[in-house]
């Protein structure tokens, strides 16, 4: 799950928006939290019938989908996927709004580089990209239109995300961080998914301290530049300059796309000149064709409970949430495509890297609000409008950068994507705007998320974007929100060389042999391309263990 921080610069009173709210209609959506919180309830109802598959792979995310295509690919069919949702995705699933496709989590993939071999063999299989003149092109029905970004500053519209019109100092600042980011890609290369051998020196130094920190080391002070960077770490891994790595802030740049300067060779501050692939509903586009080939493979609505493995095979318990009752899924291995907090709650006598890697994570929750507008918006001045629209305020109160503890329980406002952008109609209609919201690390603002209404955060949504669009609450007519109590895992300093998450990703012991680990989390933070790969790798190993059988 994607996206960039939106920072509100609205001046009108909520008052305002709460006279149009009853004609707005709308609520929750898409994550049921009461599910995931099954295990903190009381006893769980004795297993009341066994069922058995070769291989049980526990998630239906992106890391279960991946995991359970290896084994396809290598011929093991005989594969249960146990989903806790209604569909499978995860936090790349999809929906829809007054019948209009649109996101429910992450909505977009960056063109992968050579880094990346199995996304971009999966792209070659869904025919996303081929061989043409000695060279990979992509299908431009699945390329990003252009215009891609915009930043509303200063009252109108500019082109990209970078604030362009700045003194001498930011400039100066800028071609200094640019020229700190090439530097760093060289000392130690920087890769997407990240490496999974041992951490270079430069790497493990960056990994010790927070970006804010590091910062503050190259006297990087510029509030532009900051706000800049905060909003790309909360992006990328929901959690602010002040929380993540030197490492994770790098990492951001110099695994993909680097950072250009006013001036510099290339646009600046673009951050996707290798192409974006996207679509209306998202990165649900990949994962139903992901889906697809398990039908009835994919057992949808199971909580699992329980986790037991011994010398001959694995247990889990799953509660079927349509019916109440529980099944017991015997099997000879079973590949935990779950956050490690929950596979830590859920395996027993757990493995110690597991408990070691799980306590050292942390979560950070977001807020993904779907918005149905009737007719294309009245737009301030300036760049044209974009697929991906962000506004902006330096000030540290109002975008909260440098703020570790996210104390601000609604959350740092976040930018908008037009669901409607890849359409090539001539005359704009009915679209969605897909508003994101990221909240820190701080447990107040889980809970926040968790037990404000519905209308809290409709009225916030409708305040914020009201300062670039006027008339935006005269053409809402619907409002859906899905909520994420544990959206991802945030690269913390530490979390780059524990040794727990690198020992998760190894062979298990002998006693763990038949439980294996695939989820982003081994990657501490959370992208289509790590959950994807670790998914794949964990997949296909097993598969070709069992062919040798």
């Amino acid at each position: 799950m994607k996206r960039r921080v939106f920072l509100a610069a609205s001046a009108l009173p909520l008052g305002a928006c709460q006279e149009a709210a009853p004609r707005i209609s709308g609520g929750f959506n898409g994550v049921s939290s009461d599910r995931g919180h099954v295990l903190r309830g009381g006893a769980i109802p004795t297993p009341g019938k066994t069922r058995r598959a070769r291989v049980l792979v526990a998630g239906g995310g992106v890391a279960g989908l991946a995991a359970a295509r290896a084994l396809r690919l290598r011929g093991i069919d005989d594969v249960a996927v146990l989903e806790l949702e209604d569909s499978a995705g995860g936090n790349s699933r999809g929906g829809m709004v007054n019948g209009l496709p649109c996101p429910l989590g992450a909505h977009y993939l960056p063109v992968p580089g050579d880094s990346a071999p199995h996304v971009q063999n999966l792209l070659e299989e869904l025919g996303l990209r081929r061989r043409a003149a000695g060279r990979w092109v992509y299908d431009e029905r699945h390329l990003c239109h252009s215009p891609q970004e915009r930043l509303f500053i200063n009252g109108q519209w500019r082109e990209g995300l970078l604030p362009q019109e700045v003194d001498a100092a930011t400039l100066d600042s800028y071609r200094r961080f640019s020229a700190l980011v090439k530097q760093a890609a060289r000392d130690a290369p920087y890769t997407m998914p990240a490496a999974t051998g041992p951490l270079a020196s430069a790497h493990a130094a960056l990994d010790a301290i927070t970006f804010e920190a590091w910062l503050n080391r190259q006297q990087l002070s510029s509030p532009a530049l900051r706000w800049y960077l905060d909003y790309c770490c909360r992006d990328d891994y929901g959690a602010g300059l002040a929380s993540v790595s030197a490492w994770a802030g790098i990492h951001y740049f110099a695994s993909r796309h680097g950072f250009s300067a006013p001036g510099e060779t290339g646009k600046a501050g673009e951050e996707r000149d290798a192409g974006v692939l996207t679509w209306p509903e998202g990165n649900g586009w990949l994962t139903r064709r992901l889906a697809q080939p398990l039908g009835e493979r994919l057992q949808p609505r199971r909580v699992v409970v329980r986790v037991a493995s011994g010398k001959h095979g694995v247990e889990v318990d799953a509660l079927d949430t349509a019916t109440g009752s529980v099944e017991r899924w015997q099997a000879a291995h079973c590949i935990l495509a779950m956050p490690l907090f929950v596979a830590a709650r859920v395996v027993e006598n757990p493995p110690p890297a597991l408990r070691e890697a799980a306590a050292r994570l942390r979560y950070a929750p977001w807020l993904v609000a779907n918005i149905h507008i009737k007719a294309a918006l009245h737009d301030r001045p300036g760049a044209p409008p974009s697929w991906d629209n962000v506004i902006y305020d330096a000030s540290p109160q109002a975008s909260g950068y440098g703020n570790g503890n996210g104390n601000d329980t609604d959350g740092a406002g976040l930018g908008y994507v037009d669901a409607g952008h890849q359409n090539l109609a001539t005359v704009p209609g009915a679209t969605v705007l897909t508003h994101y919201r990221a909240f820190g690390l701080a447990p107040a603002a889980r809970k926040a998320l968790l037990e404000q209404p519905w209308s809290h955060w409709r009225d916030i949504l409708l305040q914020e974007m009201a300062a670039p669009h006027p008339d935006l609450r005269e053409q809402v007519s619907r409002i859906d929100i899905t909520r994420y109590g544990h959206a991802m895992s945030s690269p913390l300093p530490g979390t780059r060389g524990n040794g727990a998450l690198r020992a998760l990703q190894q062979a298990q012991a002998p006693a763990w042999a038949r439980l294996h680990f695939a989820h982003s989390d081994l990657s501490g933070y959370s992208v289509f391309e790590e959950a994807f790969t670790h998914g794949h790798l964990r997949g296909d190993a097993l598969a070709q263990a069992l062919r040798k059988a």
